[in-house]
């Protein structure tokens, strides 16, 4: 009996510290990005935001993020645009139809509460860089609201060639809702 109730005192312990998990909601996250076109700031927009989290303050070591996104749904507000950028040259949808990241860690910032630093491996169409970023996460009813940015040039990842009018460098903009599971 006394065995017994170790070992129940232990899982509960390995279930507390344990990352809990999380799914991302399409329809209530955004994934926003901004290019330089001509010259202005060109905002677009991707959705189908799928994938899963763990996560727990408690117990950085335990947590993952994996999550896709839809290529086809980029959005620029312009459909000529958008078909565009859904070619070959650009994102080619039809061959690579996920943007994908995996983590690799994740680190606490010592300074200011609930901000994060993400590690992680993005891959776009077929190519997989190293990144890294800060972001916030904060309890929001059933799950956690996760946001931050990032920058990453587009040609690394072979996202269109030489051009004198589209700018190289994008800034991504994440609010991921993830509730829990």
């Amino acid at each position: 009996m006394k065995q017994l109730a170790i070992t129940f005192s232990a899982l509960i312990f390995f279930m507390h510290v344990q990352a809990q998990h999380y799914t991302p909601v399409d329809e209530s996250s955004e994934i926003k990005f901004t290019i330089k076109n001509f010259g202005i700031s060109t905002p677009g927009t991707f959705k189908g935001l799928k994938g899963s989290i763990a996560f727990s303050p408690d117990n950085l070591s335990a947590a993952f993020f994996n999550a896709t996104i839809d290529a086809a749904t980029i959005n620029t507000g312009i459909d000529t645009r958008n078909n565009h950028l859904k070619k070959e040259e650009y994102f080619n949808v039809a061959k690579y139809p996920l943007i994908n990241f995996v983590s690799t860690r994740l680190t606490a910032n010592e300074t200011e509460k609930n901000t994060y630093t993400l590690f992680g491996k993005l891959t776009i169409k077929g190519t997989t860089k190293e990144i890294s970023f800060p972001f916030k996460a904060e309890q929001q009813g059933n799950g956690i609201l996760f946001t931050g940015s990032f920058k990453i040039n587009r040609r690394d990842f072979k996202v269109g060639g030489n051009s004198m009018v589209l700018g190289d460098n994008v800034e991504i903009f994440l609010k991921v809702f993830a509730k829990k599971l």
